[in-house]
């Protein structure tokens, strides 16, 4: 067979595996090799080549080989805990940076547990054990796990019964994992276990400098939307995709959409009640990422401002951009439209002092096409009941309004923070819902295929992680805009979009790995969904304009 790799044309046996074949590429890697993509598919370096194709090896300085490292490290942990305490339950809940924070059922965490968790995966780690990944069907898992511990598998009833799942096993303990691991446990070079609130953070250094774990920054404001949601959705027995799924098959799928969507109406009234409170407020900020809903909460928001009296107008940081050629560069001399530098700075806060003084400002349309702005006769002049709304990813940070004061302004960030668990050890990624979102919304409203949006997420993701990240603590308020049922509502569009995605092409692993996590969501039909849900804003069909 002819394998090519890095350009190079390699020639070998049926059969041979991965890691056999690049054994010396491997060996030399400046970083650690976690896995590889083999004809545009994720694999473990275990996988045994059956045809002609092209490899590439994946390493933990890249997005993809950070993920194979967690999920390793989690799976690791699992096998640790459940030797030492196999009658407790651990959660592993969401992500807090390059973390991940875990809980305990019923046990308290002390400094003598987090000692022997980590002398046990360190133990794990140095023996160097195989991970080795074992193929079911539905009814074999049905039937393994029947003699075993059906707490871990009660999500695999949902598939086809001769539908594949893969089981992942190391020494006698076995667990099932959403996406690749790595073949064995000695790749895990770094990691620390420190208490935070009522459990610990497993933390991990970040793709970026693998070599090292960067001091963690307390996100108390993001904990406290986290936890909010985690602990409703536990009270509501709505934790787990298998309860989820659940409700929907009993057609008590209204209820949980009618409380998903009361939680979003009370926690906007609720940032609406606080800004009529703050008497001095003239300025509301809001930033968050990509396909957070921003649009969809502002117009919401804007009513339940309405309700206590107050007017909101809102203005728009796109129109007031720099002329294309005082555009900065990024390091590849295209131009950076997502830095700071880009927006016209001295001019935007010129026209928010004078419409805070109750001037009228005539304001720009930005003209994209040929790169400047133009005055058209857009006048503004705020009333006394009127307060200004910004939106924009740089709405956190105090350059963008620097000449107004802090008393004056008042900042929201939301997100899409994920709380839904696969089970005990798997969450669901608040990026991947993001990136499904953003993947419904572009070929609804934006004639993108999924391909597109596949190809350009990780500038998306860099961009978040350089603009909106770092100053999310900055927010006065957090509000998280996951809703329990979006994924399964998501679903039906989302699936022939990725599915379009060749095997030939580059976005197919990605597309893959999608597609595995969407099909264990039981889909819902679009017409149960309300009319000003925030989950519209991606398929349409809401009271909204966008």
């Amino acid at each position: 067979m002819k394998i090519i790799y890095e350009g190079k044309e390699l020639y070998l046996k049926e059969n041979t595996k991965v890691k056999d074949l690049l054994a010396k590429e491997i060996k030399e890697s400046k970083y650690t090799v976690v896995g590889c993509i083999y004809n545009n598919e994720y694999q473990n370096l275990e996988y045994e080549i059956e045809d002609d194709g092209t490899v590439e090896l994946i390493d933990v300085h890249s997005r993809e080989g950070m993920k194979i490292y967690v999920r390793t490290l989690v799976y690791i942990m699992g096998k640790a805990f459940e030797k030492l305490y196999p009658k407790q339950k651990l959660t592993v809940e969401y992500q807090l940076g390059n973390a991940m924070f875990c809980t305990l059922e019923d046990m308290k965490i002390t400094q003598e547990f987090m000692k022997k968790l980590s002398e046990e995966i360190e133990n794990i780690v140095k023996k160097d054990l195989k991970i080795k990944k074992v193929t079911m069907t539905r009814v074999q898992a049905k039937e393994f796990y029947e003699k075993t511990d059906t707490s871990k598998g009660r999500l695999q009833y949902d598939l086809k019964d001769n539908e594949k799942i893969y089981m992942y096993y190391c020494e006698d303990y076995y667990n099932y994992c959403y996406g690749t691991l790595a073949n064995k446990t000695g790749i895990i070079e770094k990691f620390e276990i420190e208490k935070y609130c009522d459990g610990f953070l497993i933390r991990y250094p970040s793709s970026k400098d693998p070599s090292k774990i960067q001091p963690f920054k307390p996100t108390k404001k993001l904990s406290w939307a986290l936890e909010e949601f985690e602990r409703i959705h536990k009270i509501l027995n709505m934790d787990t995709v298998y309860k989820l799924n659940m409700a929907i098959k009993e057609n008590r799928m209204k209820e949980v959409i009618m409380l998903a969507e009361a939680l979003h109406e009370k926690k906007i009234a609720m940032i609406a009640d606080d800004i009529t409170k703050k008497k001095n407020i003239k300025m509301i900020l809001i930033a968050g990422p990509s396909s957070s809903g921003k649009t969809t909460f502002a117009q919401r928001l804007g009513i339940q401002l309405q309700l206590n009296g107050i007017k909101p107008v809102t203005i728009s940081v796109d129109n007031y951009f720099v002329e294309r050629q005082d555009t900065p560069r990024d390091s590849n001399g295209d131009y950076d439209f997502e830095n700071i530098e880009a927006i016209d700075l001295k001019l935007f806060n010129k026209h928010l002092v004078q419409l805070l003084n109750g001037e009228e400002v005539e304001i720009p349309k930005f003209d994209f096409h040929v790169g400047t702005k133009r005055y058209l006769g857009d006048k503004l002049k705020l009333k006394e009941n009127e307060v200004l709304v910004i939106e924009g990813i740089h709405c956190l940070n105090d350059k963008l309004t620097s000449q107004i004061s802090k008393e004056e302004k008042y900042k929201i960030y939301i997100s899409a923070l994920t709380v839904l668990n696969m089970d005990r050890y798997n969450r669901i990624s608040t990026t991947d819902t993001r990136l499904i979102r953003r993947i419904v919304r572009d070929y609804q409203f934006r004639g993108y295929s999924a391909k597109h949006t596949l190809s350009t997420w990780h500038k998306v993701n860099d961009g978040e992680e350089r603009n909106i990240f770092p100053y999310q603590e900055e927010a006065d308020k957090m509000f998280n805009t996951s809703l329990i049922y979006e994924l399964n509502a998501l679903k039906s569009t989302a699936e022939p979009l990725l599915k379009a995605i060749k095997n030939t092409e580059k976005e197919y692993a990605e597309a893959k790995r999608l597609l595995e996590t969407l099909k264990y969501f039981e889909p819902i039909p679009n017409e149960q969904i309300p009319g000003n849900s925030l989950i519209k804003e991606f398929l349409g069909g809401g009271d909204f304009k966008y």
